[in-house]
């Protein structure tokens, strides 16, 4: 199982580790789109702030994040896992999860960024700040410069069996499973049961409790049918709508009667 989720607006700082090795990442046919996505953020930011702060979508509250992607090549790294906090991650809470269930996350999550394409929760990146919605001065919009590297990596990372898709829609633009792997790909939303609407915070929320309920249960659903089973063993309401033809996703609707 491949589970694919959307990084954190805010991040937990860098720390004192030592700085990012790029080589070290996961997912290493990325490598040169993250590298371009790289090096002109860090000119970017460590030429013009105000600048860095308009392109980036900044608030003047905001400004420390410029000075820190200013930094990145030289600040501590720790795993992804760490870096990036929030709502959804607070609810998988990866810390304290048992060791079995932190094996499963290293090995089936995957988060997408603007930065860095990709990575799995082990990787070890500094804290930055850079959305996917970003439009850099040269390299234009990532969501579109990640399209080809990722069209070519990301079948392989999915291998043969489910993909999960947690991501927001900014993020989802990225990458589109395609063909064989779309028909074995589950995308999911978080509904409010008594008006069957999405309520963003407990989406989130939600969707970080679904991966830590699987990972914590060791659920290995080999396709979205066998996963919608493990939800609903779990204790979940979900809906599945299945392709109505080939080169489609699952459709999964999860409905909640309380906003937590």
């Amino acid at each position: 199982m491949l589970v694919l989720l959307p990084p954190s607006e805010g991040k937990a700082s860098s720390g004192r580790g030592a700085p990012l090795k790029p080589e070290s990442l996961s997912l290493p046919g990325l490598a040169d789109a993250r590298e371009a996505v790289l090096g002109e953020l860090v000119e970017l930011c460590s030429a013009d702030e105000d600048k860095a702060r308009e392109v980036l979508g900044l608030s003047e509250g905001l400004r420390g994040e410029v000075a820190k992607n200013a930094e990145l090549r030289t600040a501590g790294a720790r795993p992804a896992g760490e870096i990036y906090t929030g709502v959804l991650y607070d609810a998988l809470g990866l810390a304290s999860l048992d060791t079995a269930a932190k094996r499963r996350a290293a090995r089936s999550l995957l988060v997408f960024s603007g930065l860095w394409g990709a990575v799995r929760v082990t990787d070890r990146i500094p804290s930055y700040r850079c959305s996917m919605g970003v439009k850099l001065p040269g390299l234009g919009a990532l969501g579109a410069h990640w399209r080809t590297p990722m069209a070519s990596v990301l079948p392989e990372a999915a291998g043969d069996g489910l993909v999960l898709d947690l991501r927001s829609a900014a993020y989802a633009a990225a990458w589109k499973p395609k063909g064989e792997v779309a028909g074995r790909t589950a995308s999911v939303r978080v509904l409010y049961a008594p008006t069957r609407k999405v309520v963003s915070h407990f989406n989130k929320a939600t969707k970080g409790r679904i991966v830590r309920s699987l990972l914590s249960a060791g659920a290995a659903p080999k396709g979205p049918a066998e996963l919608v089973t493990a939800l609903r063993d779990l204790g979940y309401v979900v809906e599945a709508q299945a392709p109505v033809k080939a080169g489609q996703a699952w459709s999964l609707d999860v409905l909640v009667d309380e906003i937590h």
